[in-house]
């Protein structure tokens, strides 16, 4: 079960965007596996995408196309298309193609999306068979089917909404995002999509999303892996009269950045808290950096520790194993007898090694919660990064043992 996932908040619909969602058949007869969405002419679309070397089809041609002023964008869920050479971008854009001679725009107006299974052509024929059932029931309330509509191993479907005032205008911005394995993104997540009827020009909205991505969804893992479809876009429809926000220093721009940092940090935490067979929701919080990357580099060691990830399935405050995670993460002239490690707001460990105050039972207790924050002091200088991720369970195994069965 998710980790403090509830029911979908209100996802309050973005002027000027629309989504719509179709059964195509792609893994099984009736699950909505399509979504096309519409932009309207004249919106600014940002978009970040995985570093995998392997990216997929898609991946490629969104990023060929995004200069195109895009007015589509087309997902399918059940085949990643990924791992498919020059028949697997064929397929996708044959589906690109179908879009745009459906909609009357060009074919590099599509932006294609796709994940699931890697290494398997994409069934075009099923995906462009199912577009005029999308295209027909497009509507701006569509966020939360669509949310159900891009889903694959998740359990459940993950959206943020909020409003603001800006400038005397209220401005929306909503979200939905899917992932819950193959989870370290090395730009954004599994799949986002993230819009607000704010007027932002382009260059702008790009550097707002690689912003929000880096505080959000560069900061999850659930399992070290970094996928081959990672997309993750920001959409400004441009639907409420404003003065267009072309400033990085303005203080349109901070209000604007600060509600999409937020609506994606929800998203991203979505993620984890729905994570393959996850028990616990971990966060990761590193105090006293010299810099970023060694604060990231512990963090990072601890969450992806398959020692320190079982100890939390199984509720073992088996602290050594974070100190060695610690040890190993690669941080120069690291002085261990500088370093305290906290359970919560237990200090399990002081000066490098067991606090004369601890207790077995204190440290059971915190890893007996479903949220545990492991709070690591380097005492090094005064850089902090926080991450989140998961515990390791037998069903995460299950789920990918069995996953193309």
């Amino acid at each position: 079960m998710p980790v403090g996932l509830g029911p979908l908040p209100t996802l309050h619909p973005v002027a000027g965007f629309r989504l719509g969602i179709a059964c195509a058949g792609i893994k099984r007869a009736g699950r909505k596996d399509v979504v096309v969405m519409q932009a309207p002419a004249g919106a600014s679309i940002a978009g970040v995408f995985t570093t995998n070397a392997f990216c997929a089809a898609p991946v490629t041609l969104c990023k060929q196309h995004l200069g195109n002023a895009p007015r589509y964008l087309l997902v399918n869920t059940g085949n990643a298309n990924a791992g498919t050479g020059q028949p697997g971008m064929q397929a996708a854009l044959r589906t690109c193609d179908e879009l745009a001679r459906l909609t009357q725009v060009e074919s590099g107006q599509v932006l294609p999306f796709s994940t699931g299974v890697i290494g398997e052509l994409l069934p075009a024929d099923k995906i462009i068979a199912a577009l005029p059932q999308a295209l027909e029931n497009l509507a701006e309330d569509n966020w939360a089917a669509a949310a159900e509509g891009i889903m694959t191993t998740d359990t459940q479907p993950k959206g943020a909404s909020r409003q603001i005032t800006l400038g005397g205008q209220s401005i929306t911005i909503t979200g939905i995002s899917k992932g819950a394995g193959m989870i370290r993104p090395n730009m954004a997540t599994m799949l986002g999509y993230v819009a607000t009827d704010a007027k932002v020009a382009q260059p702008v909205l790009q550097h707002m999303l690689r912003q929000a991505a880096d505080l959000s969804f560069n900061r999850i893992t659930i399992d070290g892996d970094t996928s081959t479809n990672d997309s993750c876009m920001l959409i400004a429809t441009g639907q409420v009269s404003m003065t267009e926000i072309a400033d990085l220093d303005s203080s349109e721009y901070a209000q604007l950045a600060e509600a999409v940092n937020a609506v994606m940090l929800e998203l991203a935490q979505a993620i984890v808290r729905d994570g393959e067979g996850a028990t616990k929701f971990v966060t990761v919080q590193v105090n006293g950096g010299a810099n970023r990357d060694e604060c990231l580099d512990v963090a990072y060691a601890v969450a992806h520790s398959p020692l320190i990830k079982t100890a939390l399935f199984a509720s073992d405050p088996n602290w050594g194993r974070i100190l060695a995670a610690v040890g190993y993460a690669g941080v120069p002239q690291l002085d261990v007898e500088k370093i305290d490690v906290y359970l919560d707001e237990v200090c399990i460990t002081r000066n490098g090694g067991r606090a004369a105050e601890y207790t077995e039972e204190q440290g059971a207790r915190v890893m007996a919660q479903a949220e545990i924050t492991i709070r690591i002091e380097l005492g090094r200088g005064d850089i902090s990064e926080t991450i989140w991720t998961t515990d390791l369970s037998h069903e995460y195994v299950r789920i990918n043992a069995e996953y193309r069965t």
